[in-house]
């Protein structure tokens, strides 16, 4: 099924001079890559290789950037590492180095000694054990630094996943074909999961292909509105298929052989942190779904007259009938 009347050839193609053609990802990839470009959650499909760990290592970006459930865990495994490491140096030092110490078996020795250093790394000093020779004096003063810079890098990373601006933009499982003013238009629908509130938020949508020849093409969309000052609810992004769109006239496997996949770029300003904030996803042929409209996200208004929508029917779609062809 058409996703249009005609079928014509595209009124404005890249140019190969054009040096916004391939977006940065290069002309290589553009060209090579069979692989989706960007990744629902907005990462890139573009692998790094030929650098040694040292190169890549970036534990303050990984910190930063990971999971709340994994930046977690990993606080605790160094923490736990750290005290098991100081453990087993206290044990090694052997006996007599720390007063009142009372454990006589190896494991019970290695116990008392993690308790021991738990109360070191964290300042506690609850008084019933402390270092008595040198090798425990020099233990001591080592881990007690450790624990010190440990704590300040801890809480430093803490204030900066908190503190940095970042968007949560809820994109629709799908995109649809659906009708628009007696022709159609391709759709996808965005909200907001957060409770902030974004203003000045732009959309960027392109469409990308592989033309006859293996090279691939960037071609932008023209919307139907680019820009939202406010985005309080949800915003449904709607490009019209009209003769100049690069959709007129292609059906769903016309895109799924040139590997089309549309790029969404959002832009917008947390009104929180004043700070731009950034979210991109993609959409490939079979995320497509052709003869469909959104569902209603709105819910019938409070009493006092508020308006609301229920975000968990954002994928929600329904069944619709395309505009027949004209002429």
């Amino acid at each position: 099924m058409a996703l249009i009347e005609a079928k014509t050839p595209n009124a404005t193609p890249n140019s190969a001079e054009d040096p916004n053609g391939d977006l940065g990802f290069g002309v290589v990839v553009a060209r090579e890559s069979r692989k989706r470009l960007l990744n629902r959650d907005g990462s890139f499909n573009v692998l790094r290789e030929g650098l040694s760990f040292i190169q890549t290592l970036s534990p303050y970006q990984y910190l930063l950037t990971t999971s709340w459930p994994r930046f977690l865990g990993l606080i605790v495994l160094f923490y736990l590492a750290t005290n098991c490491v100081f453990a087993v140096a206290f044990v090694a030092c052997g006996p007599g180095q720390i007063a009142g110490a009372t454990a006589a078996t190896l494991g019970s020795r290695l116990l008392e000694m993690f308790f021991f250093s738990v109360q070191t790394f964290a300042t506690i000093g609850y008084g019933g054990m402390h270092p008595v020779g040198l090798a425990a004096n020099l233990l001591v003063t080592l881990e007690s630094l450790v624990g010190l810079l440990g704590f300040a890098l801890a809480t430093g990373i803490l204030f900066s996943r908190f503190s940095q601006p970042t968007a949560k933009i809820l994109f629709s499982r799908n995109a649809i074909i659906a009708p628009y003013r007696g022709i159609t238009a391709f759709e996808f629908r965005i909200a907001n999961a957060r409770s902030n509130e974004l203003i000045q938020v732009e959309a960027r949508v392109m469409l990308t292909r592989l033309k006859p020849d293996g090279n691939r093409e960037f071609l932008l969309l023209k919307l139907e509105r680019e820009k939202v000052v406010f985005f309080p609810l949800a915003w449904t992004i709607v490009h019209p298929i009209d003769e100049e769109s690069p959709f007129w006239g292609l059906t769903q496997e016309d895109l799924a052989t040139s590997n089309a996949e549309v790029l969404v770029l959002l832009s917008g300003i947390d009104e929180t942190f004043s700070q731009t904030v950034h979210a991109r996803s993609s959409y490939k042929a079979d995320e497509i779904v052709c003869g469909a409209r959104f569902a209603n996200l709105f819910n019938p208004p409070t009493p006092d007259g508020a308006l609301s929508i229920d975000v968990s029917r954002l994928d929600q779609i329904e069944k619709t009938v395309l505009p027949a062809p004209q002429g």
